[in-house]
C-alpha cells in the first residue's frame, strides 16, 4: 500500500495561493518546510500551518530549521535570539554544555510547537575542525566526536521533551567539508578508518532517532563519484555500518553541490535510498518535478514514516518550560 508522496517541500509566502493548495491536495507531500519567507508572527504561523495541514487533510509534519545562531528563521521581537551552538558550548564550559544545549534545544522546540511547527532539524552530529567551513563550524557542537555524540544527543532529548520531532544531521557527516555544500560539492578524502573513528561515530550513537537527514557530501573511501545524498554506497553504510534506522531525508535537494535537474536528482536520491526527498525554495515548477520523482512512500520507508509520526511528542505545558528557562538561566550564571 502506498502512502503520501515521498518528498517535504516549501511554499512561497505567508499564506497559500490556490494554485499551491491544488498542488498540495493532488500531490500530497509527506510534510512541509518553512523559511523566513513564510514567517511573520505566532497568529500568522499558526495560520500557515494550519492552511498546509488542511491542503492535504492530514496532521502532517511542519519542519523549521531553527539552530540557533545564524540557522534561525525565528528571531526577535517574537522570538529568543540564540548564540551560535559551538560558541554557547564554550560559554557553558564541558562539565555543562550537553546540559546546556539540551535545555536550549527544549525551549527551541516549546517555541516552535506553540507556533504549529512540529520538527525541528536539529541535532547536527557534525565534528567541527580547525578548517570546517565557515558555512558550517560554528553550527557545530564540538570538536572531538565523543563531545558531539553527547552534546546531540541531549539536543535530541531536549527537543523530544519540548514537543518537537528532531533530523539528525548531516549523515555520514559534515564536518570535513572545507567548501560550501549550497555551492558547490564538498570532497572528503579522509581513509575509512579515520571517518569510522570520528566523523560517522556521534552518528552510530543516535541511531534510534527518528529522522536523518543526508550530507551532500563526496566521501571517496566509499564513494568517489556521487555525493552521499545520491549514493548507494553510502546510503548503505548510514543503514548497515553507522545502523540508522528511521526515516532518513535528504539535505536540500536544490543546493549547488548537486547537479542537473531537480527531478533528476530526486529520482537519484530516491534510487539511492533516500526515504524523502527535501525541496525548499518553494518553487512551482520545481516542486512538480520532484514530486513527480520521487513518487510514494511504501514498504519499509512508508513503515519509517509511520514510525517517526508515532513518535511525535505533545506540547510543554507552560510551566514545563519556564523551569527549563531558570534552569538554563542558573547553569549559566555558573559560569
Amino acid at each position: 500500500m502506498a502512502g503520501p508522496g515521498a518528498f517535504i517541500c516549501g511554499c512561497a509566502g505567508p499564506r497559500l495561493t490556490a494554485s499551491e493548495r491544488a498542488f498540495f491536495a493532488e500531490s500530497q507531500p509527506w510534510g512541509f518546510i518553512l523559511f523566513s519567507r513564510n514567517l511573520e508572527t505566532p497568529d500568522q504561523i499558526r495560520a500557515l500551518t494550519a492552511e498546509l495541514r488542511a491542503a492535504v487533510g492530514r496532521e502532517a509534519p511542519v519542519l523549521i530549521d531553527q539552530e540557533g545562531g545564524r540557522v534561525a528563521r525565528l528571531g526577535a521581537p517574537h522570538w529568543r535570539e540564540w548564540p551560535p551552538a559551538l560558541d554557547h558550548a564554550a560559554r557553558l564550559g564541558p562539565d555543562r554544555a550537553a546540559r546546556g544545549l539540551g535545555l536550549r534545544a527544549l525551549l527551541i522546540a516549546a517555541e516552535i510547537r506553540a507556533c504549529g511547527i512540529d520538527v525541528n532539524c536539529v541535532p547536527l552530529a557534525d565534528v567541527a575542525l580547525s578548517d570546517t567551513h565557515p558555512v558550517l563550524r560554528n553550527r557545530c557542537y564540538g570538536e572531538t566526536a565523543e563531545a558531539v555524540a553527547e552534546r546531540a544527543r541531549a539536543v535530541a532529548e531536549g527537543t523530544l521533551a519540548g514537543g518537537a520531532l528532531p533530523v539528525v544531521k548531516h549523515v555520514p557527516g559534515h564536518g570535513r567539508a572545507r567548501v560550501d555544500s549550497h555551492l558547490e560539492p564538498p570532497v572528503v578524502t579522509a581513509p575509512l578508518a579515520e571517518l569510522r573513528a570520528s566523523d560517522f561515530l556521534p552518528f552510530a550513537r543516535l541511531a534510534a532517532l527518528p529522522l536523518g537527514m543526508t550530507a551532500h557530501v563526496v566521501y571517496t573511501a566509499l564513494d568517489a563519484a556521487r555525493p552521499a545524498t545520491l549514493s548507494e554506497r553510502v546510503i548503505g553504510a548510514i543503514r548497515g555500518e553507522i545502523g540508522f534506522r528511521g526515516l532518513l531525508m535528504s539535505d536540500d535537494i536544490s543546493m549547488q553541490a548537486l547537479t542537473g535537474g531537480v527531478g533528476a536528482r530526486a529520482a537519484a536520491a530516491r534510487a539511492a535510498g533516500c526515504d524523502l526527498v527535501l525541496h525548499c525554495n518553494g518553487e512551482m515548477a520545481e516542486m512538480e518535478a520532484v514530486a513527480a520523482a520521487a513518487g510514494a512512500l511504501e514498504g519499509a520507508a512508508l513503515d519509517r514514516a509511520d514510525a517517526a509520526l508515532a513518535a511525535r511528542p505533545s506540547p510543554l505545558p507552560p510551566e514545563a518550560v519556564a523551569e527549563a528557562r531558570a534552569a538554563l538561566a542558573a547553569l549559566e550564571e555558573e559560569r
